[in-house]
């Protein structure tokens, strides 16, 4: 319930420049929670598959999909509102990442599985190229990307990357600012010929 709450009050804010997006916490990270001048509060913590961690004193903590300091505030209104802490000085490290793989799947030269950069994003465009680009019978227009979310709704997004590729007048430059994340399904469907 109190998870449920910090949930609503942090909010992920929108970068405007891609390139600079801060690492988000995904399941099965492990974190190190460290609380100025409270040793014996500090803890790590697995992300579990609801996307929580499990704090001493305050339970379970909502983090998966938050940016570190997004984290931090989480942890630090969770130990606020419980009335353990007046005012926390958290801070959550990454000690070992969780695996970040997408898959990319229909009309590329080499479909599969392909790691994320840890600290840095990488978009359709330059996912469709490390798969060697697209075949001759892709259509590259209607590019599909399935996501699931956190809380387990599934998100499809479609893009034209083939506009991208070429320069097209018609490209949205928008298309290219979607991030992948781990665990999304790029899908090439094949041209109707």
């Amino acid at each position: 319930m109190a998870s449920s709450l910090l949930q609503a009050q942090v909010k992920t804010p929108v970068s405007a420049n891609p390139s600079v997006l801060a690492y988000k916490i995904t399941l099965t990270d492990l974190l190190r929670v460290d609380i100025y001048q409270e040793e014996d509060l500090r803890t790590m913590s697995r992300v579990d598959a609801k996307g929580k961690i499990n704090l001493p004193l305050v339970g379970e903590v909502f983090v998966a999909g938050l940016t570190i300091s997004e984290a931090q505030r989480a942890v630090e209104v969770a130990y606020r509102e419980g009335h353990y802490l007046r005012m926390p000085q958290v801070t959550i490290n990454v000690e070992a990442y969780a695996a970040r793989e997408v898959s990319i799947q229909g009309q590329v030269r080499s479909p599969g599985r392909y790691p994320l950069p840890i600290e840095t994003s990488m978009t359709v465009l330059e996912l469709v190229t490390r798969a060697g680009g697209f075949t001759d019978t892709a259509k590259g227009t209607a590019v599909n990307i399935t996501r699931v979310t956190p809380d387990g709704k599934k998100r499809v997004f479609t893009i034209d990357v083939d506009s991208l590729l070429k320069g097209k007048d018609r490209a949205n430059i928008n298309d290219n600012s979607l991030m992948l994340e781990p665990g999304d399904i790029v899908f090439v469907p094949e041209r109707i010929i």
